[in-house]
């Protein structure tokens, strides 16, 4: 198969869909925006995907592209959408916490401003070193520490609140 054929952008996007969805879920709190970003990510990225391929950075081209797809749609929202609290299904009793542990981190992330969300998906969740998170994001490395350490804070601030308001529950659910 030659590199930069059609057949090897389907092989990539057969390969690295699913990835792809995980980290523009991350990055967006919805699944079907996510779908739609890494779509119309790939979409563009075919346009160039021999260049693409022949620079063999076919992964940090297609995340930049979602990047800044996603900070332009952003730009362009008027309304923002209020995210609520969903039951997730339970598989059994083992799962219940782990569950909960994700649904909750999930809820806090969507808190987070997008760049700075999604500084952290790609740090913390795609593994990017600082400098590979500020070329992705267009950034300063100096910027993608700040974006970091502050989600990071943040993150911890939501997380703590949410652990607190599980506690009180459960103990006012002990009393009654």
């Amino acid at each position: 198969m030659k590199r930069g054929s059609g057949a090897d952008f389907e092989a990539y996007v057969a390969s690295r869909w699913r990835p792809l969805v995980r980290v523009a879920y991350l990055m967006t709190g919805d699944w079907n925006t996510a779908e739609d970003l890494v779509q119309a990510a790939l979409e563009r990225c075919l346009r160039h995907w021999s260049r693409v391929v022949a620079d063999g950075a076919e992964d940090a081209y297609v995340r930049r592209t979602m990047v800044n797809l996603h900070i332009n749609a952003i730009r362009r929202q008027r309304v923002r959408e209020l995210l609520t609290f969903q039951v997730p299904d339970r598989a059994g009793a083992d799962d219940h916490r782990r569950v909960d542990d994700r649904d909750q981190l999930y809820r806090a992330l969507r808190r987070l401003p997008a760049r700075t969300r999604t500084a952290v998906v790609l740090r913390h969740y795609e593994g990017l070193s600082e400098d590979a998170t500020a070329t992705a994001m267009s950034c300063s490395v100096g910027n993608v520490k700040r974006l970091t350490a502050d989600g990071l804070r943040t993150l911890r601030g939501y997380l703590r609140i949410q652990m607190a308001d599980v506690r009180t529950a459960s103990d006012e659910g002990g009393r009654t």
